[in-house]
């Protein structure tokens, strides 16, 4: 029988216990071991019983236990310290107050007063199940280095009832979902509430029906808010309330409204938190990926039609948007982008729709793909995104390659290398996925774990003896084994085997023998069955009486993606295979909690994307942080740190176009790799026991890599690279918004009269016929500017190596100044370039406007150049 109606009864704690209360609701914990080891000490069966979540632990602990609790002063005495250092941890000046906004420690200041994180998952711990993969891995991890930094950000998310699913395997093999309700009076969130304590509500406007209605939960991940919105409330009709039923489910008309209401409502409910707790309002907005693009659309909502804004024209308004939004691709593949068909976001934002007053043929042409191989009759968010942001980044040096390529059709004027798509390469949270007992070895040391400044770690490295480092692997890897047992048992258990058939889960896995990770979500991309491809040769490797092999592999398919079951259907029959299940396991339901084991417990991390469709990829930076070494391909994260001496590549057949020819080749050269390299290495052993090459490589990842996988870093780089300037601009145009009128009314003029630009004539001296590096090559450029004044334009030499089709290659980019104005809008500028380098020369003049506001010479996608260049 189900229930009629449920709710959460939350426990009453004696007064010399409230503080556990406070730092249960302050997600700090999940990644603060002493604050875990306090509520372990509460009751340790029940913590592990509840999988380490302290709102249920605390309900689940009896009234005697807490009276004993409160009698023993050592508890409450640790409790009172626990508590001050959260406080001293949420109030103290850190990175971005140092740097961004004092300007001491050689920081500029002038950094953003609030920074507003939008992103459709939020992968914080593994009791707010609100994530499914990577994305949302990468944006917890954003908000916990950003509240270690102490950067003002504030999270913007949905809370859904379901989150993504929980995976199980049925008798053979195939993947089975299932939705477990999740009561977010049960959750650590708060329900954001008006003065008179009821609960802050935001509307939505909806084509034939009542306003969508969404409340407000909050989560506090240290000193960052992150803003859930929840529908499932009693003033909406069924169909609403299901609109945050789970994450990526449903029809596009489903995914459609999900994106509104993070959008639009986020917004919505930020102005709402701001209202109700004092918060400063964002100057920035960060979109990550197109999903909250909507975002954008509120935003000139509120700038030319809202009762209580300015009343700007749209292009105003939009020049103020763009000034201070950043957007973020995660995908380098066009399927992984949300495309609606324009006729449902006409539904949805005509005459009274979600933004009423915002015109309906300005927002379809935003997300119009109105460039060569487009499609007429979409609505694409990421071209969107990009419209609505003067500033837009990929997640690796090789990401942003790939987008710009992608992306070149918004600026086909300009080459691929110079579309205004730049990259800064993700991180992760330290604190998140480091072992502690890695984290010890260091802190023993003089490493100061509470500080910013990572350097005492990577210089506590080679302090560490051999013996020692290898020991606390070897614990890692056993905790790993016990995990994984404890979790093969009850995956059989629940396909239906009994106890009496389990006896063989005893020995699955060994702590003495080399151990290879593979997790990550299962599209056909990431080729988890790319190991199967000589099934017979794996044994061998899995079986190998002196270098055995084992694999510890866990990942979910998409519920709609049959293909992807099918990859994991054929892993798992593999790995039942009574001749190599104690080497090989597949643990169904990777999540945070499988993970944290998962990463420091595995010698080598395993990655084999078709490059070079893997964005980023961060598992094997978490891997890394704990000494695993990474064998991967060249992809993502890989190929930008890769130094040859932290891990191996394995080399790709880029350019084989038959895709089983292709994997054949790349699975052999996994093959060869982990039999003649990887395996010896670890087993060639000192007379203690100690593989010292093997340690010297780990000794090398955690110098080479550490510092750069960080969060930390990725979200200093996003301050000084996005968010400050970003910040610095929207400033500079808000004011009384004059010049974001002027900035506005300046572009319409140059697209209006870019027609009439010209670069008319090109001369060059200083080179004789036999040209020698030293020599000074001038070129003077005879431009027509018809309309516009040379204040308008910047007239560029851009310089480089010609290849066989004379492209320029490694192109830099000199501008030429104004010499002599002639009648009728013309003008000659000059340049002298001093040639530097030996070999192929070749150069270009081109004709770029130019505006003190605009973030790169590509924003308005045009350019004039020499006829025929």
């Amino acid at each position: 029988m189900r229930a009629f109606r449920r709710f959460t009864v939350r426990p009453v704690l004696p007064p010399a216990l409230d503080a556990l209360g406070e730092l249960a609701a302050n997600l700090r914990w999940s990644w603060h071991p002493a604050t875990q080891d306090l509520f372990a000490e509460v009751d340790a069966v029940r913590w592990e019983t509840t999988g380490h979540d302290p709102v249920r632990l605390l309900g689940e602990v009896g009234r005697e236990r807490f009276d004993e609790l409160a009698a023993d002063e050592g508890f409450t005495g640790r409790l009172a310290a626990l508590r001050a250092d959260l406080q001293a941890y949420l109030t103290e000046d850190r990175w971005f107050q140092r740097t961004q906004v004092h300007g001491t420690d050689g920081g500029p200041g002038g950094g953003p007063r609030a920074i507003a994180y939008f992103s459709p998952e939020f992968g914080i711990t593994a009791v707010l199940p609100q994530y499914s993969g990577g994305l949302g891995i990468l944006a917890g991890d954003h908000l916990k280095a950003a509240s270690d930094l102490g950067v003002p950000i504030v999270g913007v998310g949905l809370l859904y009832r379901h989150g993504y699913f929980t995976q199980s395997l049925d008798r053979d093999g195939w993947q089975q979902e299932s939705y477990p309700v999740l009561d977010p009076d049960g959750l650590p969130v708060t329900l954001l509430r008006e003065a008179d304590g009821t609960p802050a509500q935001v509307t939505i406007a909806m084509p034939d029906g009542p306003d969508l209605v969404a409340r407000v939960w909050v989560a506090q991940v240290g000193r960052v808010p992150l803003l859930a919105l929840d529908t499932d409330v009693e003033a909406n009709p069924e169909s609403y309330r299901e609109v945050t039923d789970r994450l990526y489910g449903g029809t596009s008309e489903h995914r459609l409204r999900q994106e509104l209401l993070l959008g639009v409502g986020g917004v919505r409910a930020l102005r709402a938190f701001s209202r109700i707790t004092g918060h400063p309002a964002p100057e920035v907005f960060h979109t990550n990926e197109g999903h909250a693009g909507f975002l954008g659309l509120e935003r000139i909502r509120e700038l030319t039609v809202a009762e209580d804004g300015p009343h700007l024209d749209f292009d105003t308004a939009l020049e103020l948007g763009r000034a201070s939004t950043v957007f973020t691709t995660h995908t380098p593949v066009p399927a992984g982008i949300d495309r609606f068909a324009r006729s449902l976001v006409e539904q949805y934002f005509g005459v009274g729709g979600a933004v009423p007053g915002v015109p309906l043929d300005r927002v379809l042409a935003l997300g119009a793909e109105d460039y060569v191989g487009g499609e007429s009759g979409v609505f694409n968010m990421a071209v969107m995104g990009f419209r609505l942001a003067q500033r837009a980044n990929g997640v690796s040096l090789l990401h942003g390659e790939v987008s710009r390529g992608m992306f070149n059709g918004l600026w086909p004027a300009f080459d691929e290398a110079e579309v205004p798509i730049g990259s800064i390469t993700n991180g992760v949270h330290a604190p998140t996925w480091t072992a502690r007992e890695i984290v010890e070895l260091a802190v023993a040391r003089g490493a100061d774990p509470r500080s910013d400044d990572t350097d005492p770690f990577w210089a506590a490295v080679d302090t560490v003896p051999d013996t020692e480092m290898w020991a606390v692997k070897r614990v890692l890897r056993e905790r790993l084994v016990h995990e994984a047992r404890r979790r093969t048992r009850a995956s059989w258990a629940q396909r239906g085997a009994s106890p009496a058939e389990l006896g063989w889960v005893d020995d699955v896995l060994d702590p003495d023998v080399l151990t290879i990770g593979f997790a990550r979500r299962v599209p056909s991309y990431k080729r988890l069955t790319l190991m199967l491809r000589d099934p017979e040769r794996l044994k061998r490797l899995l079986l190998h009486p002196e270098r055995p092999v084992q694999l510890v592999i866990a990942g979910k398919s998409h519920p709609a993606d049959d293909g992807g079951k099918r990859l994991i259907q054929q892993l798992v029959r593999f790995s039942d295979d009574p001749e190599v299940r104690h080497r090989i396991v597949f643990l169904p339901d990777y999540d945070i909690a499988m993970a944290q084991p998962l990463y420091p417990g595995c010698d080598v991390w395993l990655n084999n994307p078709l490059r070079p469709y893997e964005a980023c990829g961060t598992s094997g930076m978490k891997a890394a942080l704990n000494g695993g070494l990474n064998l991967s391909i060249l992809d993502g994260w890989w190929d930008e740190w890769y130094d040859g001496g932290n891990g191996w590549a394995i080399p790709s057949a880029d350019g084989v176009e038959d895709a089983d020819r292709r994997d054949d080749l790349e699975a052999h050269a996994l093959y060869d790799l982990i039999e003649h390299e990887v395996a010896p290495r670890f087993y060639d052993l000192d007379a203690d026991g100690v593989p010292p090459r093997w340690i010297a490589m780990l000794r090398h990842t955690l110098k080479s890599l550490g510092p750069k996988v960080l969060a930390t870093r990725m979200v200093r780089d996003y301050v000084r690279q996005l968010y400050t300037p970003a910040a610095t601009t929207g400033r500079r145009l808000e004011g009384d918004h004059t010049g974001a009128a002027a900035l506005a009314a300046w572009k319409r003029h140059v697209l209006a009269g870019w027609s009439g630009v010209a670069v008319e004539h090109v001369e060059s001296d200083g080179v004789s016929d036999l040209v020698q590096v030293g020599d000074r090559l001038g070129v003077r450029a005879f431009v027509a500017l018809g309309d516009l004044a040379p204040g308008d334009v910047t007239v560029q030499l851009v310089h480089g190596s010609p290849d066989d089709t004379d492209r320029l290659r490694e192109a830099e980019v000199v501008p030429l100044t104004l010499a002599e104005s002639y009648d009728g809008g013309r003008h000659r500028f000059e340049a002298t370039v001093p040639l530097t380098r030996a070999g192929g020369f070749g150069y270009t003049v081109r004709v770029v406007p130019h505006h003190e506001m605009l973030a790169t010479d590509a924003e308005l996608g045009v350019v004039s150049l020499p006829a025929g260049g």
